[in-house]
């Protein structure tokens, strides 16, 4: 495990900095692309595949914890909680799905305060009527445009004070394209930047003109969806190159992975119940040379081992691991 990991436990990277290395990152030319993830150890992965920043994904959280879609199930806690253990595992900026802010702009004082606090890099909140639900589904409904002006000033006021570039980016995304269409996306767009959001997110636009048109017409920083998660899709998937061109800062990539890993899990436990034990000896051998052939290693016990080292009696660390059975992990040098 490289000593990265040992400082990381102990001095994760302040949230100022990851901020204001998001901020450099979108101002730099070219496009920030953030894999989605749903939990911490995901959030590594990212970070360790060389993404500049990581997307905390609303559905695949609602997924995850719940087993259910993502029609509005998470409370603010649950959310805070997981945000908390993305920061915890990786320095990488993190962006956060805050869904519609959990209530009105009374609730999102809160909210950006707990999102604040867990050292998030951007939030995002969205126009949505409560119980949300995910951006691709019909069905939305969008609030009042005003109301939701009401919601990005409760935001930009509640987020902590600091030189601007230190500051929680707040990222207003409208919904507004599936029940009303794309001049009222547009105008919702306008009316957002103008009211003082960071970055304008339009989210399920329906092809790559609407989403042209879009950036061509909304000024400011814009982010882009790169969703859609079933074969029948809605939006477009398009090549990153060409969304840059359009003027898109950012592009998240919210499930991707998620699906990945769940699609790897199901085909292994068909096959384990299929054949058993002989199964995974197969899986395991197949492992070799893989990051994770090794879980323990993978995993981080080597970190700890070697904040055992560094904290710890070592005539008492030695004894325990040399009278106790099981894998015994690497001391690394410092």
């Amino acid at each position: 495990m490289p000593s990265d990991h040992v400082d990381r436990w102990l001095s994760p990277v302040p949230p100022a900095l990851r901020r204001r290395r998001l901020r450099e990152a979108l101002a730099a030319q070219g496009i920030v692309v953030a894999p989605g993830a749903d939990n911490g150890m995901t959030a590594r992965l990212v970070e360790e595949a060389g993404f500049p920043a990581v997307y905390m994904t609303g559905s695949g959280v609602a997924n995850s914890l719940t087993g259910k879609p993502d029609v509005g199930l998470l409370t603010l806690t649950e959310t805070a909680m997981m945000a908390r253990f993305l920061v915890e595992a990786t320095g990488l900026p993190v962006i956060f799905d805050a869904d519609d802010g959990y209530g009105n702009a009374i609730n999102v004082i809160r909210t950006v305060r707990e999102f604040d606090a867990a050292g998030a890099s951007a939030m995002q909140i969205e126009d949505q009527v409560s119980p949300k639900r995910c951006g691709s589904i019909a069905g939305k409904e969008v609030i009042p445009a005003q109301d939701m002006v009401g919601k990005i000033q409760a935001a930009l006021d509640a987020r902590s004070t600091g030189p601007q570039e230190e500051r929680m980016l707040v990222i207003a995304r409208t919904d507004a394209r599936g029940p009303h269409g794309l001049d009222e996306a547009i105008r919702r767009g306008r009316l957002y930047a103008a009211a003082g959001a960071d970055m304008i997110f339009p989210d399920a636009l329906l092809s790559a003109e609407e989403y042209a048109r879009f950036a061509a017409e909304v000024p400011g920083p814009k982010m882009f969806n790169m969703g859609g998660y079933a074969r029948a899709r809605t939006t477009p998937k398009l090549p990153i190159e060409d969304v840059q061109a359009m003027g898109y800062a950012l592009v998240i990539f919210p499930l991707a992975s998620i699906r990945a890993g769940v699609r790897a899990q199901i085909d292994f436990l068909a096959g384990l119940r299929n054949r058993g034990t002989q199964y995974e000896i197969e899986h395991i051998a197949a492992l070799e040379g893989h990051p994770v052939e090794n879980w323990y290693d993978f995993s981080g016990i080597g970190t700890v081992r070697a904040l055992e080292a560094r904290y710890l009696d070592p005539d008492r660390i030695a004894k325990r691991y040399e009278t106790g059975a099981g894998y015994r992990p690497v001391l690394l040098p410092e």
